[in-house]
């Protein structure tokens, strides 16, 4: 008896894979990506890490004044951002909201997550200025993009069940989503909000690159100064404070996630 195959032949699958190997190869050569300029990219690499090391912190007032700043215009943004994002994403969820409020809803949300944030604080750069409140907006922006649509598509994903049973006993819309759905994705909602502030706390060092504020600003001057055992220290300051607001999110999920399981046995 012939041995069974993990994965039978596909020819349109093969044809594929054989387009898609083809396609890369003609972009490399699109692209001027040769393996000689590879080699010589990580020659000027290596020379310029020889550069940034040892790191020394030349502006300690700087440095801490745009790591300040990073952190306040995450924690601000996210604040702001899933405060915005929870009516977005309830309206949304096409369980609960007919069609006409649904659509524009995730309209909205695609349109937000449809530019990176960068681009999006270079417009607000031109809207509002320089400074942490073009940052804000921006990140605004993108937590609504990223948390509305994973709260509507969890919304989406709860048992019917228990909002049948609540509606049953003729409560209001609001007692109808407090108790027959934020008890059944507000874990999952914690987790959303503790990853969109880690999100945000990354993506606020590169929109002050182009003016929005932050730690950003201080490592593209770096750059220009050609100060470049600074610019590691930055890099070094940036790393370590990502990781310590991940262990507190971390912190925080678990808290919630006992709590909700007490709460359900």
């Amino acid at each position: 008896m012939p041995t069974p195959r993990a994965f039978e032949p596909n020819p349109l699958a093969t044809a594929g894979w054989l387009a898609l190997a083809a396609y890369i190869v003609y972009a490399c050569s699109r692209l001027d990506f040769t393996w000689a300029r590879f080699m010589t990219g990580l020659d000027n690499g290596a020379r310029f890490i020889g550069r940034m090391l040892p790191p020394h912190i030349a502006q300690p007032d700087t440095l801490l004044k745009g790591l300040t700043e990073s952190l306040e215009i995450a924690v601000l943004a996210s604040v702001l951002g899933i405060l915005v994002s929870l009516p977005i994403g309830l309206i949304a969820a096409r369980n609960l909201m007919p069609a006409w409020a649904s659509w524009p809803a995730r309209a909205l949300i695609a349109l937000c997550r449809s530019f990176h944030p960068v681009i999006v604080a270079i417009l607000f750069v031109k809207a509002v200025g320089f400074g942490a409140l073009a940052g804000i907006l921006a990140l605004v922006v993108a937590s609504v993009g990223f948390t509305a649509k994973l709260f509507a598509e969890a919304i989406e994903e709860i048992s019917l069940k228990q909002v049948e049973a609540v509606r049953a006993t003729g409560a209001p819309f609001m007692s109808l989503i407090s108790y027959g759905v934020l008890p059944q994705v507000f874990s999952r909602f914690v987790g959303f909000a503790t990853y969109q502030l880690d999100s945000n706390l990354r993506n606020s060092t590169m929109v002050g690159i182009v003016g929005a504020g932050g730690i950003g600003g201080t490592l593209f001057a770096a750059f220009q100064r050609f100060d470049y055992d600074f610019v590691c220290a930055i890099l070094l300051c940036i790393i370590g404070m990502i990781m310590v607001v991940e262990v507190l999110a971390t912190w925080v999920r678990g808290v919630f996630l006992e709590r909700g399981k007490v709460q359900e046995e």
